[in-house]
């Protein structure tokens, strides 16, 4: 009779309970035998036949055991381990489910607060609109939301002094003034654009409507403990990347167990165009009566006749409202954070065009609070996953790495004399600002020993630094064209020069190629999908002197910082940060960043220039009529802003300070015209809203060229390529560039290069119109590709065409992109004779 499904469910159970089966009888393991097999089993949780026969040679309690049991055994081995994983996955998965669904509930109330007061505040002001009350406070409700406007919580603070129990008086005030605002409804929270909650994303991310200065706020579960979440918040220069020091100046400890502390913090300034940020401040830490962990800080100033700190040099006092971390401990481990920040970082001290960067919520909820939980997931899952990545360094290495770049970076672009900078004259123009830096520990390390006609001793460094205004460009959208094609900006001399300096040498690099862009090969060292950032090695393929002289040409490996890159992101600003290394790559070598920055501007202002690219210091002395004047005779569509700023550093010998600072003043020079130039191609064209083709597909050529594509389709394959294209010359072209399959042309050479593509072609190949030129045909196949276009060669040369079958093609970025089929057909001109090879991938998608 044939055994029921149910009865061999219970069979296979208990063989799985007891051990192995040999003929119907079932072996049980004694514990030395089970020891035995463990031992193996951690050493090697797949051991093959002969390492299984071995195992029983070598333990006698194991002799009378079936090779083919004890396979079974392991087998069952396995399916036990991958059985408690798998639990251990889904229980953790249900512990973040109840501390999000518990996050969401305590959101769900303080939405639902927030709306009562608001009506409630709509219904008192309709009462005394007789009476102009427009903005008013009901003392009898919590809220401070009125009209758009931003109200004190409390009366003016009445005087302290410096004395620990004044201090404690401001400390508890601040920590109430906190809470209402991480769990009430002092502030009138909105959700970020671009931030939607879930299982998967960071957290719930809000930003400020109507309230003074700029504030964000965001709360999220985080897998550390919450003495250690405090522990890191509390480090912000070890996060925060605009900040450049936190100074601890007094301690004091509080009768509840809790700690006052007495800051001085400095923020770098983003651009050349603004001083940097200091705020003095009192952090107040405690424990809460349901063992909440709170940090809370807030600004010292004169009203509340506390301790005093002087201005500094080169900083503007800002202003830091009630701001702080309140961290509850999570069931089952972890930790649930809300984070606030609310400054004032006093616009009124920046030029007009430089305000939006100070007013913007949004721009502090990317560089501070979404930062903040950035960093506390990475080193959650450092903690969790102690892996190794590329290049045998552990995350935390890279990230610090990364952070080496970015914070080298602001020291140059800020040149504080503190740090050893000064500033160096001009030459009559004051576009590009140098400043020099003598100091032996900004030096420290760098031994700069080198032949090859350069000094043989530097012990100075020199920063040419300058900011521009960019109109219509995305920020994404340039910087990864700076970032995949250095050769239409850079100079090889340049490059050549400053890897001299920290004795960059011959190397074999390691690690898959993801990209190469006309001589330069992108290697994989770090990326934080999460964050938007990559941190990659360069090596520049035969940079010398010149090219005539190919004994001195040499690789030169950049250490390279790439972020901002993805265009949906709002808020975000985009770097490209970059420092030769020497071949060792060691953690401690010295660094010299250089680099590119650039921030998007509110768009709600237009530009006080019609150019599309413009030099900053321009705009500034246009001033408000100029504003206004042009804002009369600008487009009606709104414009994009950004503001990028540029700055190279240079290792140099003291008495070649001249020479040197007159070489980086063109070099800057040279680089910010080569950005006009490719932002310029980049732009959208200036024919009005109505334009949706880019430069330079309005040219007599390109209507040529689309004519010539679609003629010779139809002679060769009998049908028309575009169906509903009209006769002129401008319709075949718009046609065409909007065809749903990606169609690409190439030149006829020994070495195609491309020459054109629609915008399914450029969104295949993840490239521009400019860009597109320095891909040649060859790297965009794989291996089987390349093969099959050799072959199919001949046959697109004599008969005209040639179908492709389905395969694999790389896009500019290195991603694989699959195609149903591909169709190559030789475009002839008006002689008949072949101007150059089109294709068309049907059905391609990114694999």
């Amino acid at each position: 009779m044939a055994m029921s499904c149910k009865d061999a469910n219970k069979a296979a159970a208990a063989a799985a309970a007891a051990g192995s089966m040999d003929n119907g009888k079932y072996v049980r393991y004694t514990p030395e035998q089970v020891e035995a097999l463990e031992r193996l089993y951690h050493e090697c949780p797949k051991p093959s036949s002969i390492r299984r026969q071995q195992l029983i040679r070598e333990c006698p309690i194991l002799s009378h055991i079936e090779p083919k049991q004890i396979k079974v055994w392991f087998q069952n081995r396995r399916c036990r381990e991958k059985q408690r994983k798998e639990a251990s996955r889904l229980q953790s998965v249900n512990r973040k489910l109840t501390a999000m669904n518990k996050l969401l509930m305590e959101e769900n109330d303080r939405l639902q607060k927030q709306v009562s007061q608001l009506v409630y505040e709509n219904g008192y002001f309709r009462q005394h609109t007789q009476n102009n009350a427009l903005a008013t406070k009901d003392t009898s409700c919590e809220s401070v939301v009125t009209s758009g406007q931003q109200h004190r919580l409390t009366p003016q603070h009445p005087p302290r002094d410096a004395s620990p129990a004044g201090l404690l008086s401001i400390a508890e005030e601040t920590l109430t003034e906190f809470l209402s605002k991480a769990t009430g409804t002092a502030v009138e929270w909105v959700q970020m654009p671009g931030m939607k909650p879930g299982p998967d994303s960071i957290g719930i991310v809000a930003i400020s409507h109507g309230c003074t200065g700029v504030a964000a706020r965001a709360c999220g579960l985080v897998g550390l403990e919450p003495t250690r979440v405090a522990e890191i918040l509390k480090e912000r220069p070890s996060w925060f990347r605009d900040c450049r020091a936190v100074d601890v100046l007094n301690v004091l400890p509080t009768a509840n167990g809790g700690t006052i502390e007495l800051l001085y913090m400095q923020l770098y300034a983003p651009t050349t165009l603004a001083p940097g940020r200091d705020f003095w401040l009192l952090r107040y830490t405690s424990v809460m009566d349901d063992g909440s962990l709170v940090v809370c800080e807030r600004s010292l100033s004169n009203t509340q006749n506390g301790p005093s700190m002087p201005p500094v040099q080169n900083f503007v006092r800002a202003e830091m409202l009630p701001s702080g971390y309140l961290i509850r401990p999570c069931e089952g481990g972890g930790s649930i954070i809300h984070i606030v920040d609310h400054m004032n970082l006093e616009p009124w001290s920046v030029p007009e065009v430089l305000r939006p960067l100070y007013e913007s919520s949004t721009m502090l909820a990317q560089k501070t609070t979404i930062a903040a939980l950035r960093q506390l997931r990475q080193i959650a899952q450092d903690v969790s996953q102690s892996s190794v990545t590329n290049w045998g360094r552990r995350p935390a290495a890279l990230r610090a790495l990364s952070h080496r770049l970015s914070r080298g970076f602001n020291e140059a672009l800020n040149g504080f004399s503190d740090e050893g900078w000064s500033l160096m004259g001009n030459d009559g123009m004051d576009d590009v600002t140098i400043v020099v830096n003598s100091n032996p520990e900004k030096l420290m390390g760098l031994n700069l020993s080198f032949t090859n006609g350069y000094p043989s001793v530097c012990n100075a460094v020199l920063c040419a630094k300058a900011s521009m205004l960019l109109q219509n460009v995305p920020p994404a959208i340039l910087l990864r064209f700076l970032r995949e094609h250095r050769s239409e900006w850079a100079d090889n001399n340049v490059d050549a020069y400053s890897a001299a300096a920290v004795k960059v040498g011959s190397c074999t690099l390691l690690g898959s190629q993801v990209g190469s862009f006309g001589g330069q090969v992108i290697l994989p060292l770090a990326q934080t999908i999460e964050h938007g950032e990559l941190l990659e090695v360069i090596k520049l393929e035969g940079v010398g002197h010149s090219p005539e002289d190919a004994m001195m040409a040499r690789d030169v490996i950049l250490l390279q910082l790439c972020s901002g890159i993805d265009e949906n992101a709002v808020g975000t600003c985009a770097e490209l940060i970059f420092a030769p290394i020497d071949a060792s790559f060691a953690d401690d070598a010295p660094l010299l960043p250089s680099g590119f920055r650039i921030i998007p501007l509110d768009s709600g202002k237009e530009a006080s220039s019609p150019n599309r690219t413009l030099d900053l210091a321009s705009a500034l002395e246009i001033g408000t009529a100029g504003n206004k004047a042009s804002n009369d005779l600008a487009v009606t569509g709104g414009t994009t802003r950004s503001v990028m700023t540029i700055a190279f550093e240079f290792a140099f010998e003291s008495h070649m300070q001249d020479h040197v600072a007159s070489i980086a003043r063109q070099y800057v020079r040279s680089i910010i015209s080569s950005v006009q130039r490719v932002a310029l191609a980049l732009s959208p064209s200036h024919l009005g809203p109505q334009a949706s083709l880019r430069s330079p597909l309005g040219t007599p050529e390109a209507h040529t060229l689309a004519r010539w594509i679609c003629q010779s389709y139809r002679s060769y394959m009998g049908v028309d390529l575009l169906k509903s294209a009209g006769e002129g010359s401008e319709s075949i072209l718009k046609a065409l560039w909007n065809h749903t399959e990606a169609i690409i042309c190439c030149s006829i050479k020994a070495m195609p290069v491309f020459t054109f593509a629609n915008q399914a072609g450029l969104d295949m190949l993840e490239t521009t119109l400019v860009a597109l030129q320095d891909i040649s045909l060859e790297k965009i196949f794989d291996d089987h590709g390349r093969k099959n276009l050799c072959s199919e060669f001949p046959q697109i040369m004599q008969q005209g065409f040639a179908c492709l079958q389905s395969g694999i093609c790389l896009s500019s970025m290195g991603r694989p992109v699959s195609y149903e089929r591909a169709v190559a057909w030789k475009v002839l001109n008006e002689d008949d004779n072949a101007h150059c090879i089109c294709f068309m991938f049907v059905n391609w998608s990114f694999v």
